[in-house]
């Protein structure tokens, strides 16, 4: 089951080798709204069909119209992608420098797409203690001395950690101070939107702010995502890549997604109950540590000397997929990560979990 990405939500990969089909799986790997997607998404996806006889729209036209609705931002603020991950490829082959620093634990995608661009890759790691804390001033040492780009996802991934956005606004003050342009990455920022920074990011000459339609309109196969950014930028990373990056159907289905506003209420209903009901379970045993997430998932240590590998290989022998953190930087085989689901699918993975630990 080698994959030369260290991702969750290889249900394929995995089904394969177990002799399965890929729905006789729980996938607790992959963070992916438990709800799956809108119907008007289903709807518009099959009112499209009938236009994939033509190229795809170049100019992204209705689906930056229904972002700059979403978001109440112009729509010269956006840039369209093949999922985020296009983007955060794209990036280092416009950006100026070759000296990044990428605040972690973090995704893995940063380190690789500067690593094909050449560029010097320096973490910057937090501790576990006190649910991974930013320290300003010694990130203001590591940037100091010549760093042209910093990485920070918010909320954290894997840990779930929304820095609010004072400490936001600090850490970007202190990259036009220092000449670091920031790549802020809110993958996970629908399940918490109150807090984007998109308003102090938007027409920003030096920073950009990353979006991910996967994991909360739930569409990963489609792979859709944007930047907001200013206009400039929006341009030059439209310009990459040639034309039709992205494809008629993750189009409409991102319009749609975006207009189904009951559809996404729920979801952020669903999502805090089921992760307040599903950390009190996990916390009721004493060989685990939760920590706090805003997100859809939550990260967990093992502190009864077990590995994340041992409970991955005992929760996959009863067809459970978790998400091993062990290759994160900055965390150690102690820790995995688990996305919230169903209430039933949640109830699953307490009931193994619990003969597991015992």
């Amino acid at each position: 089951m080698s994959n030369s990405y260290d991702h969750g939500g290889t249900v394929f990969t995995v089904a394969r080798a177990l002799g399965l089909s890929p729905g006789e799986i729980l996938d607790f790997s992959a963070s992916i709204n438990p709800l799956g997607m809108s119907p008007l998404v289903r709807t518009a996806l099959t009112g499209a069909l009938d236009s994939l006889v033509h190229y795809p729209d170049t100019g992204h036209t209705e689906f930056k119209q229904a972002l700059a609705n979403y978001h109440r931002l112009p729509v010269h603020n956006f840039t369209i992608a093949n999922g985020s991950t296009e983007l955060i490829y794209n990036l280092p082959t416009i950006l100026p420098g070759n000296r990044a620093v990428v605040i972690s634990p973090s995704f893995s995608e940063y380190v690789r797409a500067l690593n094909q661009c050449h560029w010097e890759v320096e973490h910057f790691v937090l501790a576990p203690e006190g649910d991974f804390p930013i320290d300003l001033a010694r990130l203001e040492r590591a940037l100091t001395g010549g760093v042209d780009a910093l990485f920070l996802c918010n909320p954290g991934n894997p840990s779930g950690t929304l820095y609010p956005q004072s400490v936001i606004e600090s850490i970007y003050h202190l990259c036009q101070s220092t000449g670091t342009f920031l790549v802020l990455d809110e993958a996970f920022m629908d399940f918490c939107e109150e807090d984007s920074a998109k308003r102090m990011i938007a027409d920003s000459d030096s920073a950009v702010l990353l979006r991910s339609m996967t994991k909360f309109f739930g569409i990963p196969g489609l792979r859709l995502g944007y930047a907001i950014c200013n206009d400039r930028l929006a341009e030059r990373l439209d310009s990459i890549g040639g034309p039709w990056s992205v494809n008629t159907l993750a189009l409409a289905a991102g319009e749609a997604a975006l207009q189904d506003i009951r559809h996404n209420q729920d979801t952020l209903e669903f999502i805090r109950r089921e992760r307040s009901t599903l950390y009190e379970q996990l916390a009721q045993f004493p060989q685990l540590k939760l920590y706090p997430s805003s997100a859809n998932y939550l990260l967990i240590e093992l502190l009864n000397g077990q590995t994340s590998r041992k409970i991955k290989e005992h929760l996959l022998s009863h067809r459970i997929m978790i998400r091993d953190c062990a290759n994160f930087t900055g965390l150690t085989d102690r820790f995995f990560r688990i996305a919230v689901r169903t209430k039933e699918e949640n109830t699953v993975l307490i009931e193994n979990m619990g003969r597991i630990l015992e």
